[in-house]
């Protein structure tokens, strides 16, 4: 019952920050309709993407699960990639980072440092 109220409350957001935008009202009634209709697609889409996790002997729903889900929709497809790319990159460079981070803090030297001595001397052997 939370969840549906949680649901309802967000449809009820988003209706109004629309109206305004659009210079409509939604009805009462219609944000009832869009709530329940959102929370009955969320419940097929979970039942989708469990079968398709049994079907592939996982049990971690993935992007590709989500994508696949949404391959009717171009636009949401297009957005969930969008979303995906810029997740892995965010990923992808908070790895980077810790790895420099703790590699720093073992005292170990990062490619620029090990490349400036480099510099250095053949600077002073060309002197």
């Amino acid at each position: 019952q939370r969840l549906r109220a949680a649901v309802h409350y967000t449809a009820g957001c988003l209706c109004q920050d629309v109206a305004e935008d659009k210079g409509m009202r939604f009805s009462k009634q219609a944000i009832a309709a869009i709530a329940e209709i959102t929370f009955r697609q969320c419940g097929t889409s979970l039942e989708c993407f469990l079968i398709t996790c049994r079907h592939a002997k996982r049990s971690t729903v993935t992007t590709e699960d989500v994508k696949l889900l949404a391959r009717r929709s171009n636009s949401l497809l297009k957005y969930i990639t969008q979303k995906s790319e810029e997740l892995t990159s965010n990923t992808m460079e908070q790895k980077e980072k810790k790895k420099k981070k703790s590699s720093a803090a073992k005292g170990g030297r990062t490619s620029e440092e090990q490349e400036a001595p480099v510099s250095e001397s053949e600077d002073s052997s060309m002197a």
